[in-house]
This record gives structure tokens, C-alpha cells and sequence, in this order.
């Protein structure tokens, strides 16, 4: 029995020496994995602070941290090469960054490698818009292309109405990237199509919302555009939470019916006849929504078209509806003094006050293909017969047309700066040929935000 104890110390020495091990003991690895938060990703040529995707790894058998990950292919490497492509942190959750260097759509090809030499890859879709000007100063805000309404909840964050669903989103206004938050109206407004929404307004802790009001580009009448609704917001910032309030549905019949009242002054009885395109310097569309000074119930309806009068050098119409919070309850629309301003021939795609009454008039074209016409923003002090003061020409040779003011600064402060929304969903973002309202991933689709000085 001694014999038989000393040999087996010695064999087992002898394993030992070897680094020999018996197959029970032998480690085995399992394939890795690996998972994006979202298949598909947009970026900048020129951006800055673009979007970027989780990636989740693991492997059976290994720590994560072990394992790597990086970028092993490109199908479109003059938009994205391999040596563009970015992972950061550690463990089992990393972060992709794609720096773009030219317009267009690429597959990514994505690798983990783990212990025991074994691998998995998965693709990452991206596509990249052109470079625009201030870039500096732009973020774009994904998930939708039709922005259409802003409104400043606090903290940098901006819900966000789109002009191709009734869906309104929270954004970080700071930051490139997907909503926050997001809130379907459709049902609480018993909705089968769009309500168009073009302009938005807050009073207290009501934001009120419009739709255009006029046909659709067919001419065809669609009775969910003739739609004023109401939210509540509770809370700010990032922890915003809106309610949907009430609803009205008779706007539209009741300014024809005013202005068949007084003289057929607007023309509103035709341009909003069957048949007839809204966006025409004849035509009938509204895009601007705010409150008169001082007042919580007195309402400024901005329109985009008719021009006053209807040529070119128009003047650009308000009309102040006196009830607005009983309108958003269905109730007739009651009427004030209509406004004229010239804004250079320009009409009114977007209004916005301050708490000291100072507002801002984003200007823009009447017409439907209007992106590389003229814009330009102007002060008001909101009195009618005051005219309005030319702040500043806005770029248009870029993609997208200016829509949205998210707020008012002091006008007068040195350096005050506003920030701006383009709806890009007439873009052709990726030099495809496809319009970015047509895009089936909601990561590609996107509109651009971009702070200006004034002065």
C-alpha cells in the first residue's frame, strides 16, 4: 500500500510539472454574442455629438470584459471605413460612434471576439447626411422628419409636434439623438389621419396645439386637420409628462364663415373649396399659434397662406381669436381686429412670445417647394399696427425648412440666441432619392435643430 501511495505522488508530480490536466477539468468557451440596442444609426457629415448604439456582449465561460469588439468591415467605406467606427467602455455593454465622411448608406460590419479564439459578428446599417451650415450649432432630432411645433418644457427639452402623425415627442434639445418620452394622440383624438399639426402654444401648464386647418396638397378636405387640442404638461425637462385635455373641431368652418361675414376680405370660402391646394398665395394654411399680450385667452392664428393681398409683396395675415381656450373645447371661435405684417413678402411659418411680450416671427415662403427660398426671422412687440423688425436671414442651402421656434430669449440681451427646427421630411437626406418622410426606419428619419445668435 506504501508503494502504491509513493507512485501516485509521483505521477500526479509529474502532471503537475507537465501543466497536464485531465478532460474533466479541460475550460470550455461558449460562442459569443452580440446585440445592438438599434439596427440602424444616423450621422453628420461634419456632426457633432451624433447618435450612437449600445452594443450588449457576452460569452459562456468568460468574463466580458474580456472580450473586444470592433468594426471589420464597411460595404461603403467613402461614408464610413472601418477606421471611423469608435467602440468605448468595457464589460459587457459598449458604445459605437461613427464619425461620417461623405453623404450616403453603409453596412457596418461589427465583431466580438472572445476567449478560445471564438467569434460573432452583426451588422450595423448607417447613413449619413450632408454637411450643413453652422453645424457647430445643429443636433438632430430622430425618430420622426416632419417637425412641425415646439414648444420649451425646461431644462433643454422640447416636445416636439410632427406634421405626419399625432404622435408628440420629448427631446433633449441639447443633444443628437431619439426622443425621450413619446405620446400617441391618435386615440384620445379619435383620429384616423393626421391632424397636421403646424403650430403650438403654451399657456400656464396647457400647451394648446392646431392643425393646418386647410385641405391636403390634393385639394382634398380631410376633417382631421380641422382639429385645436389641448395637453397638460406636469413636471420638466426630461421627467415632462403631458395628458391629452380637450378638443375642438370647428376652426376652420368658423373663419370661413367670418370672413364670408365681412366681405369675402381673405378668401377663405376658396381656398379652403374643394380642389384646392393649401400651400398657394391664395391658398388657406395655418402654421403659426400664439397668445396676445398679456392674455391667456386671446389667441394669434399665424397663416402660412393667403398672403395680403394675394400677390407677390403680400403682407402676412393674423387673426386673433378672442376664445381660444373655449375653442379648444368645441366651442364657435369669436373673433378680434385681424393683423397684417410685412415680413417682406414672406408669410408666417412659425410665432413665439417671451414672458416680457417679446415675440419672435419665423418667416418663410407660401409655397410647397419652398426649402431654398428665402427665410428670416423678425421681432414683434405684438401690437397690431406696429410693424415688425428683420433680426436676421437664415441659411437655405441646406436640406429642410425651417418650421419651429422653441423659445423666446431677452431680443435685446447681447449674444441672445434662439433656437430653430427644420422639417426635413422633404429631404432627400442620403442622396437616394428617397424623402425622409418616406423612410421605413425611424432611426434614419430626422430633423435638424440649430441655436442662432440675433443682432
Amino acid at each position: 500500500m506504501r508503494s502504491r501511495s509513493l507512485w501516485s505522488s509521483a505521477a500526479l508530480g509529474l502532471v503537475a510539472a507537465t501543466g497536464l490536466t485531465t478532460s474533466a477539468h479541460a475550460v470550455t468557451y461558449g460562442t459569443p454574442a452580440i446585440k445592438l440596442s438599434a439596427s440602424y444609426l444616423s450621422g453628420a457629415v461634419g456632426g457633432t455629438g451624433d447618435p450612437v448604439v449600445t452594443v450588449a456582449v457576452a460569452q459562456g465561460g468568460a468574463d466580458a470584459s474580456a472580450l473586444t469588439v470592433a468594426a471589420t468591415g464597411t460595404s461603403g467605406g467613402s461614408v464610413a471605413g472601418t477606421g471611423d467606427v469608435r467602440v468605448t467602455g468595457t464589460g459587457g455593454s459598449r458604445t459605437v460612434a461613427v464619425t461620417a465622411h461623405a453623404q450616403g448608406r453603409t453596412d457596418l460590419t461589427l465583431k466580438v471576439t472572445g476567449l478560445g479564439g471564438k467569434t460573432a459578428t452583426t451588422t450595423l446599417h448607417y447613413a449619413a447626411s450632408p454637411a450643413v451650415q453652422h453645424s457647430a450649432d445643429a443636433r438632430y432630432l430622430t425618430g420622426a422628419s416632419d417637425a412641425s411645433a415646439a414648444v420649451d418644457v425646461g431644462g433643454g427639452y422640447v416636445v416636439v409636434g410632427d406634421d405626419e402623425d399625432n404622435t408628440l415627442r420629448l427631446y433633449d434639445g441639447s443633444a443628437s439623438g431619439a426622443p425621450v418620452k413619446t405620446w400617441d394622440m391618435d386615440s384620445a383624438l379619435g383620429a384616423d389621419k393626421e391632424v397636421d399639426i403646424e403650430g403650438a402654444a403654451r399657456v400656464g401648464d396647457t400647451i394648446y396645439w392646431t392643425g393646418s386647418l386647410g385641405n391636403n396638397k390634393d385639394g382634398v378636405y380631410k376633417p382631421d386637420r380641422n382639429t385645436v387640442f389641448t395637453t397638460a404638461v406636469s413636471g420638466s425637462g426630461a421627467a415632462t409628462r403631458l395628458t391629452f385635455g380637450t378638443a375642438g373641431h370647428r376652426l376652420r368652418d368658423d373663419l370661413v364663415a367670418w370672413d364670408e361675414a365681412n366681405g369675402d376680405r381673405y378668401g377663405f370660402a376658396d381656398g379652403t373649396a374643394d380642389g384646392r391646394a393649401p400651400k398657394q398665395i391664395d391658398g388657406f394654411n395655418v402654421e403659426g399659434l400664439e397668445f396676445a399680450p398679456g392674455s391667456t385667452t386671446t389667441a394669434y392664428v399665424g397663416f402660412r397662406a393667403p398672403l395680403v393681398p394675394p400677390q407677390n409683396g403680400g403682407k402676412a395675415l393674423i387673426v386673433p381669436v378672442t376664445n381660444m381656450d373655449q375653442v379648444a373645447r368645441g366651442a364657435r371661435a369669436a373673433f378680434g381686429t385681424p393683423i397684417e405684417l410685412d415680413l417682406g413678402g414672406l408669410s408666417i411659418r412659425d410665432l413665439r412670445r417671451n414672458d416680457a411680450g417679446q415675440y419672435l416671427v419665423l418667416a418663410g415662403s407660401w409655397a410647397a417647394d419652398d426649402n431654398s427660398d428665402p427665410y428670416a426671422l423678425y421681432s414683434w412687440d405684438g401690437v397690431a399696427g406696429h410693424q415688425p423688425v428683420k433680426l436676421l436671414d437664415l441659411p437655405t442651402a441646406d436640406a429642410g425648412a425651417w418650421e419651429s421656434i422653441v423659445a423666446v430669449p431677452e431680443v435685446t440681451a447681447a449674444g441672445a440666441r434662439v433656437q430653430l427646427i427644420t422639417d426635413d421630411g422633404s429631404a432627400d437626406l442620403y442622396g437616394d432619392g428617397t424623402e425622409a418622410k418616406n423612410l421605413t426606419h425611424p432611426q434614419w428619419q430626422k430633423s435638424r435643430t440649430t441655436w442662432f445668435t440675433l443682432g
